[in-house]
């Protein structure tokens, strides 16, 4: 029987830094711009941890009934090692979609309903990653949905719920989504790249596995490097304290030195936390310059 101490690995915490990451640049914007609201920001931020842990939830319930994980070598996960049945698991991931679900409805009641549409695309992305007939994450379009929903829509929602409005705001929101969102996927290369042999030897045919070992890597790289000109975008459509951000180079240089020495199997899964830390590092360092330029302009 799963522990406690079972459901938080499941959860996978080291994760976490994604979903915190665009609320934190989110409302940084909406500092900058004299329009924060603490207390949807603080909602936005249970929509979206929630939503990670309901994903990371699912992605174990829906890979473990397909046998992908009887092999695998990264971090714990419930159904594949036994320590919980399916549908204890199926049941988690779905509590919590409807934590986010019940959040998000609060933002989109105070803010505008359309939103409710964004939230059940969210869901849906969340759990048909790895689940239903056709996973579109056994299709190489994980980094995709990664980028777009942990990264533009996390962000830009995030902003707009205390706004309320687009224009120059948008445009910064739209560049600091991008440097999240890049991060979030180099993330989800980082956990892929580890996982090549196993998922193809199971048919997961991850961005990864299509790419191969070395334009994987070069893809990881890329990546940090998107993320390096969204800092210097957001300072351009800002303020030049928002430069602060390139800081975020520093825990990112850790895991490209992992990624380009050639690491394999379980040699990268401390490139996930390093990652994680890099993405959150981007968001409270390129805030923190946001803040600063609020306080002395």
């Amino acid at each position: 029987m799963a522990t406690p101490a079972h459901w938080l690995a499941g959860a996978r915490p080291r994760t976490l830094p994604a979903a915190l990451a665009p609320v934190v640049a989110g409302t940084a914007l909406a500092v900058h711009a004299d329009a924060a609201v603490w207390w949807k920001a603080l909602l936005a931020l249970v929509v979206s941890l929630a939503l990670q842990v309901g994903v990371n939830y699912a992605n174990d319930y829906s890979d473990g009934i397909r046998g992908t994980d009887d092999d695998r070598v990264g971090p714990l996960r419930l159904v594949g090692s036994g320590l919980a049945r399916p549908g204890q698991v199926k049941a988690a991931a779905f509590a919590s979609f409807g934590v986010a679900a019940a959040a998000g409805l609060v933002l989109a009641a105070t803010t505008s309903w359309w939103l409710v549409a964004v939230g059940a695309l969210a869901v849906l992305a969340a759990w048909y990653y790895t689940g239903g007939s056709t996973p579109y994450g056994y299709l190489g379009l994980g980094e995709v949905m990664v980028f777009v929903f942990f990264g533009l829509v996390a962000v830009m929602g995030t902003t707009y719920v205390q706004t309320q409005a687009w224009g120059e705001v948008g445009w910064a929101s739209f560049a600091a989504g991008t440097g999240v969102g890049a991060l979030a996927c180099a993330i989800l290369v980082a956990n892929n790249l580890r996982d090549v042999p196993t998922d193809r030897l199971a048919g997961k045919m991850t961005l990864a596995v299509r790419l191969g070992d070395a334009r994987t890597r070069t893809f990881y790289t890329l990546l940090v490097v998107l993320a390096a000109a969204a800092v210097v975008a957001v300072a351009a459509l800002t303020a030049w304290w928002a430069l602060l951000g390139l800081a975020f180079l520093v825990p990112a240089a850790d895991g490209l030195r992992i990624v380009r020495g050639g690491a394999q199997g379980p040699a990268l899964i401390p490139v996930l936390q390093k990652t994680g830390v890099a993405e959150l590092a981007w968001a409270v360092l390129t805030g923190a310059g946001l803040v600063i330029a609020r306080l002395v302009g």
